[in-house]
């Protein structure tokens, strides 16, 4: 599948899928010392606090909601310790964990980002230097990636070194885009949540549970992000035609989701709560 890159580069990238095991990943793709240029945009929206056009500003509207949402599940699942939110943008959701009771610490790469989350949280971020070794001497009861996981190059070796910092019985917290989504199938090569080439890894179901199973992570729940499909819809539109469609939109994500609820739990993207044992 040949996918553009309509949000950065509007260059076109290519999609493949392993016979054997039937994982997406973006191939050729740019490498760890030329991808930053493929995030150099004020519509990515997840590396500034700006807020301009319609689809940007319901993502503000919502992100407020779905912080509150984050930290109800993790308060759920675990007794209020330390937390690592690595790719942690500009710290939102770190701040509402702090608020809450929490210790926290982020990563974050982008250099930017980075900086307006010190900003909100008066604290250091790491990420310069793109390494974790600042945090081998630490372990933390939850480690949350949302919407992080397909963007890293050394996918198996960071993943490896993550397990390694969290505690015994502790949490790690994975959001991903699922490429088995009802709006995946509609809008296809247009998918807006492909977002190639920042987006390496395309996972579904099936694959996400391989890749935890390789790992000796025990999935113990998988959880919907139901306003994805809403978000992502209005992006896919806006791609296709100019413009967010946004009557069209709504009603994309109304059918993913109802897609979903009646086959697989097969959500315009998924959280799935890992556990170390």
């Amino acid at each position: 599948m040949v996918v553009k890159d309509n949000s950065v580069s509007k260059e076109s990238f290519v999609i493949v899928q392993c016979e054997n095991c039937g994982f997406k990943f973006t191939n050729p793709r740019p490498d760890e010392s030329s991808i930053d240029q493929y995030y150099q945009s004020e519509e990515y929206i997840s590396h500034t606090n700006k807020a301009t056009g319609l689809t940007n500003q319901a993502y503000k509207i919502v992100r407020t909601y779905t912080i509150k949402q984050k930290v109800d599940l993790i308060n759920r699942l675990s007794v209020k310790d330390s937390i690592l939110d690595y790719g942690c943008g500009t710290g939102n959701f770190l701040a509402a964990c702090k608020k809450n009771g929490w210790q926290v610490q982020g990563y974050e790469p982008n250099n930017l980002a980075r900086t307006q989350a010190q900003d909100l949280l008066n604290q250091k971020i790491a990420g310069e230097g793109n390494s974790l070794e600042i945090f081998l001497n630490e372990s933390f009861q939850v480690i949350t990636l949302w919407h992080v996981l397909e963007h890293i190059h050394t996918l198996n070796e960071t993943f490896k070194t993550l397990i390694q910092l969290v505690k015994s019985g502790g949490i790690m917290i994975i959001a991903v885009p699922n490429a088995d989504s009802h709006d995946a199938k509609v809008y296809k090569e247009n998918w807006a949540a492909y977002d190639v080439p920042r987006h390496l890894y395309h996972f579904t179901q099936n694959t996400m549970k391989r890749f935890l199973k390789k790992h000796k992570i025990e999935l113990v729940e998988t959880i919907p992000m139901k306003f994805d499909a809403y978000y992502v819809s209005l992006l896919s539109e806006k791609y296709i035609s100019g413009n967010t469609a946004l009557v069209k939109s709504v009603l994309t994500g109304l059918k993913s989701n109802n897609y979903a609820s009646k086959n697989a739990n097969d959500y315009s993207s998924l959280i799935y709560v890992g556990k170390k044992n």
